[in-house]
């Protein structure tokens, strides 16, 4: 590669790109650490696409119509930390560069979104992030339709590697916003046929330009250090009416010893190398130090958008009121005043009228009553509607003739309709939903930990949660995966006993800002367990006692979900034979680990003997069976040890062992 050659065609693009080469060399040599490769291979492209395309305001990152720009390829997470530098932005000094990968940096090894504004989501998990920018794009547009293109009109920008496009999730990401012509999504993909172990060709032959193509989308090769072919694309691209991928031929290390290497793709820190890497481009201050002129002209492209973001502001403000509030409250993740008024009343019909149903059924009718007051709810299955129950009649089918539309059929891509959820989220204005059976956690786990790590509050609605699914078997019956869920830091599992927990669990998650939630709902049918109506919301303590004992109290049941009315029938049992027995329902473990001691000792007091009942395995029960006042030789768990079995369910629980008689026998055998 002729580095004199482009120094000399583009003098100031050139100098402008260098910076970030060499910010990116300064900050990885001082931690000894990182990845300088990709930040130097992509310095072209990100300076074309902020000088000539982004649509941003360094000094207001928030600024609702803003482009979003994504790094999907996060552990070059040094081209964006320079580029926030470099334009000005405030949580960026120079300092934050020379911090890079220390203790409490924003700098940290790949870009988190809660630690700075301008940093839209949380990368490095190959994959994750296209397949985010799937629900940012689809959230733009659902925005779009629903406010009008003089307030939400922009595009998502995402910079992909090699490595994001092997993961399996680029391909259901990509076939999703094919299918859906999402035009305002262009991804960049840093072609530079290296990978950690070697070249691309070691493990893969794919051709990705026919891929894309084949999945719907429009796709332009360039040479990926050619400023003008990189303009040149990214305009065609914003005009294209299906989504753009624009193929960047790139040398990864550019101008370093290591160039077109493995070893590119890592921390490059020997100092004799990154001199001569400097002299090749002419770059001649000292470390983390950029050229005034370099910086000013950097600066100014970051305020380059300050008067479009003042033309927005004031076109924002002519809208209707109600409007311009419901953006508003929408964008800040506050539910309507009503919500909680209508989750009330709809309990005290359900206590009334004390139906028995299949908790997806009750998610289903309390989606009746939410979604119509919560116009920013987005919905979706993952190909089980039907079964998910997630559908309601007046959201409307997002597709390409209908962007308003609020329920999405993602299709069986459980990988990327959670990682497009936590997308919607991330983008803002938007409460995303969405459902698969629960055994499909698995499939959906890494942008569940990841909704958990970024602070978002997806939604995932996770049925058929137990043996209680019945015939389809041990393959679809899920028995580690409320404990694979409960092990997560913030997150909420709500496993709801009836209707009336149901309509909690929606409540708690719909209002969460910052935590996600797993609903653990049933195919089989229920009996509603709350017969006595409360305003309050009981779930929000995560247990409480459902029914106390008569006499002294001897037996404490510890229940979820579909074991609750089980755990009511034993305590009949236990009480007919005069033995004291409380029962506790707990539909959130982590609400219920959040309360104060004396709540704790409240519900869960020393004395009794306990068994805790779910039709899952133990991990995760021993601190309320053996902790909390309990003792080990005073308590039992019926639950699951082993995988299921096809049959029906009722002859499943039977074999299980996990009846009213069971739960008896444990406790009396305690006493």
């Amino acid at each position: 590669m002729d580095l004199n050659a482009l120094r000399t065609a583009n003098p100031d693009h050139w100098s402008k790109a260098t910076a970030i080469r060499a910010l990116t060399l300064d900050a990885v040599a001082a931690a000894n650490s990182g990845h300088s490769g990709m930040p130097m291979g992509m310095a072209d492209v990100a300076t074309v696409l902020f000088e000539n395309h982004l649509k941003f305001d360094a000094a207001n990152p928030l600024w609702p119509d803003r482009d979003r720009f994504i790094l999907s390829a996060g552990h070059g997470s040094m081209l964006i930390y320079s580029l926030l530098h470099l334009v000005g932005d405030a949580q960026f000094p120079i300092e934050e560069i020379k911090n890079f990968r220390q203790m409490g940096a924003r700098t940290a090894g790949h870009p988190e979104n809660f630690l700075a504004d301008a940093i839209e989501t949380t990368t490095g998990p190959l994959g994750q992030g296209i397949a985010n920018s799937v629900g940012f794009a689809m959230a733009e547009e659902i925005q779009r339709a629903t406010y009008g293109s003089k307030v939400v009109d922009h595009f998502t920008y995402v910079i992909a590697g090699d490595g994001c496009l092997m993961e399996g999730v680029s391909q259901e990401a990509i076939t999703l916003a094919g299918r859906h012509q999402l035009s305002k999504l262009i991804v960049m993909w840093d072609n530079n046929n290296i990978t950690i172990d070697g070249p691309v060709t070691l493990s893969d032959r794919t051709d990705q330009v026919t891929r894309f193509e084949a999945a719907g989308w429009h796709v332009i090769e360039i040479d990926g250090h050619n400023p003008s072919e990189i303009d040149a694309a990214l305009t065609e691209a914003r005009k294209s009416d299906k989504p753009s991928m624009i193929a960047c031929k790139t040398h990864i290390a550019l101008g370093h010893a290591a160039q077109d290497t493995s070893k590119g793709h890592g921390a490059l820190t020997d100092p004799d190398q990154m001199a001569a890497a400097k002299a090749a481009y002419g770059w001649t201050t000292a470390p983390f130090e950029v050229p005034a002129d370099v910086k000013s002209a950097w600066e100014e492209i970051g305020k380059r958008g300050a008067a479009e973001r003042a033309a927005w502001e004031e076109r924002f403000d002519k809208m209707p009121r109600a409007k311009r509030e419901t953006f508003n409250r929408a964008l800040a993740g506050d539910a309507p005043k009503k919500l909680s008024a209508t989750i009330k009343a709809f309990k005290k019909q359900m206590s009334e009228t004390a139906p028995k149903l299949a908790t997806r059924a009750s998610s289903e009718k309390t989606l009746e009553v939410i979604n119509p007051i919560m116009p920013e709810t987005v919905g979706g299955s993952a190909d089980l509607t039907g079964s998910n129950n997630t559908k309601t009649s007046d959201l409307g089918v997002f597709d390409t003739d209908n962007r308003a539309g609020r329920y999405v059929y993602w299709g069986i891509r459980e990988h990327g309709m959670s990682s497009a959820m936590n997308g919607m989220a991330l983008h803002g204005g938007v409460r995303p939903y969405g459902g698969t059976f629960m055994c499909f956690t698995d499939y959906a786990r890494p942008a569940m930990r990841l909704a958990a790590l970024m602070q978002v509050p997806s939604v995932f609605v996770m049925t058929h949660d137990s043996i209680g699914l019945g015939e389809d078997g041990p393959t679809h019956q899920p028995v580690e995966h409320l404990a694979i869920s409960r092990s997560t830091p913030n997150t909420y599992v709500f496993r709801p006993a009836d209707t009336v927990e149901t309509a909690e669990a929606w409540e708690i998650a719909l209002t969460a800002k910052k935590t996600p939630s797993v609903l653990s709902l049933t195919r089989q049918g229920l009996p509603t367990v709350r017969l006595e109506h409360k305003n309050n919301n009981l779930v929000e303590k995560g247990a409480y006692v459902l029914a106390d004992s008569e006499g002294k109290r001897q037996v404490i049941l510890i229940a979820t979900g579909s074991e609750v009315h089980l755990a009511m029938q034993a305590r009949e049992m236990l009480q007919a034979e005069g033995i004291g027995t409380r029962v506790v329902s707990m539909p959130c473990m982590e609400l219920f680990a959040a309360q104060d001691e004396a709540y704790r000792k409240r519900i869960l007091p020393g004395g009794a003997v306990r068994v805790g009942v779910e039709a899952g395995v133990q991990m995760g029960w021993d601190r309320w069976l053996f902790g909390e006042r309990g003792k080990s030789n005073k308590a039992a768990f019926v639950g699951m040890d082993r995988f299921g079995a096809s049959a029906p369910a009722e002859e499943l629980f039977e074999k299980f062992g996990i009846t009213a008689q069971g739960v008896a026998d444990a406790a009396k055998a305690l006493l």
